[in-house]
């Protein structure tokens, strides 16, 4: 259908049943608007029991380190249960690179660049090696995955003979604890942290636009423009309002800027690429896509190699944000990045998942933990709270499919 039969079939629809349209058009992604809402919901009810700590610049920072682990293996991880599978080793990959690391770093005294390339290699290769027993030797993920937190748990004791190693040289510290600089020179307002905010924000709502414009010049459907124009300037707010409340402190973190790129190239993979199609269509029917000539041994072991990678790098930042590595590094860290993509919207059937839901469930997560935390309310609630959370999501994600 060319674009002005388009227009012509939209120009028959009575001003009356627009309304309807948009209430359809929300029932149909109740999910992925719920989500945002739900996080929105949260901040706003923590900060208030807080007394407003929670949006304290310096709680914010706080808040955006110690979640962005999570985040980058929520990353990872959703492809891999999009794909059909779960890895519940990553914990332990976390923690035994950030091991590898350390004794790299602090008893060999490697310089921390190539050992950030060789942690981040080894990750991959463990990803590699589960991966093999997954896609090609047909194992559960759920079997091989298990022994893998087993086997990285027992290899980081031996590795730091049961001892913590550290402190870490000054410039890798930093890919955790430092700050983009300031050359614009702001005193008591980070200029450039600002600056980088405001084109972020411009950013998002430019390529929005043009996918917007080109979705609409090959006549396809698209969301009801005020949805669009709604979604997509709350946005921009958030991102101006969050970068004005963290240059009033420190800044951007460096971390911060690592996420967002990651965000970036795995939200556009997963919808702009060959690859991120074929790892949802391996994840709906693997049968199916089989048959439709996908590889899906290939894309299935791809999936476990990026984990391993990322992983690794999330190893790499935990252990810069402790300044030492510890033998129970990574501990419990896969249940919060399971639940941060089941919260997000992945279904636990695979083929369902999507990169923005997966980061919008770790910062409802992180938001909780924090909040909770501030609060005063013990660990023993704390982990009865999540769970609960997490069984509402995959919950609601099952009511959805029956119905």
């Amino acid at each position: 259908m060319s674009q002005p039969e388009v227009n012509a079939v939209k120009a028959a629809v009575p001003a009356s049943e627009a309304p309807k349209l948009h209430v359809g058009f929300l029932k149909n992604n109740l999910r992925e608007y719920g989500m945002l809402i739900s996080l929105v919901a949260i901040m706003v009810l923590f900060q208030v029991l807080t007394d407003g700590t929670l949006l304290r610049p310096l709680n914010l920072t706080n808040l955006l380190l110690q979640n962005s682990y999570v985040v980058i293996m929520a990353l990872g991880m959703l492809l891999v249960i999009v794909a059909g599978h779960i890895d519940l080793s990553v914990g332990s990959v976390c923690g035994f690179i950030g091991a590898l690391a350390a004794v790299l770093m602090v008893e060999y005294e490697w310089h921390f660049v190539p050992t950030a390339i060789v942690s981040i290699l080894a990750g991959a290769v463990i990803g590699a090696a589960q991966g093999w027993f997954v896609a090609f030797r047909k194992i559960p993920s759920f079997i091989v995955t298990l022994a893998g937190m087993l086997v990285f748990k027992g290899l980081t004791l031996a590795l730091l003979a049961g001892q913590s190693v550290g402190p870490f040289p000054v410039e890798f510290q930093r890919l955790s604890s430092g700050f983009i600089p300031d050359p614009l020179g702001g005193d008591a307002l980070r200029t450039t942290s600002l600056v980088v905010g405001a084109l972020a924000a411009a950013a998002l709502v430019f390529f929005k636009l043009r996918g917007r414009a080109k979705l609409a010049a090959h006549g396809m459907e698209q969301e009801p423009y005020a949805f669009f124009l709604v979604k997509n300037l709350f946005f921009a707010a958030i991102i101006l309002f969050f970068s004005y409340l963290l240059s009033t402190y420190k800044g951007l973190p460096n971390v911060l800027i690592v996420m967002a790129v990651l965000i970036v190239v795995y939200d556009f993979v997963t919808n702009r690429t060959t690859v991120g199609r074929r790892i949802y269509a391996l994840g709906g029917n693997e049968k199916a896509a089989r048959l439709s000539g996908v590889k899906t041994q290939r894309l299935a072991f791809l999936t476990f190699v990026n984990m391993g990678a990322l992983a690794a790098l999330a190893g790499l930042v935990f252990a810069a944000r402790l300044n030492t590595a510890t033998p129970k590094a990574g501990l419990g860290f896969e249940l919060d990045v399971i639940a941060a993509c089941f919260i997000g919207g992945a279904s636990a059937s695979g083929g369902v998942g999507r990169v923005m839901g997966a980061v919008i469930g770790a910062f409802i997560m992180g938001v909780m933990n924090n909040g909770m935390s501030i609060l005063g309310i013990g660990i023993d609630y704390q982990q009865v709270i999540k769970g609960l959370v997490l069984l509402a999501a995959v919950f609601i994600d099952v009511y959805n499919k029956n119905k």
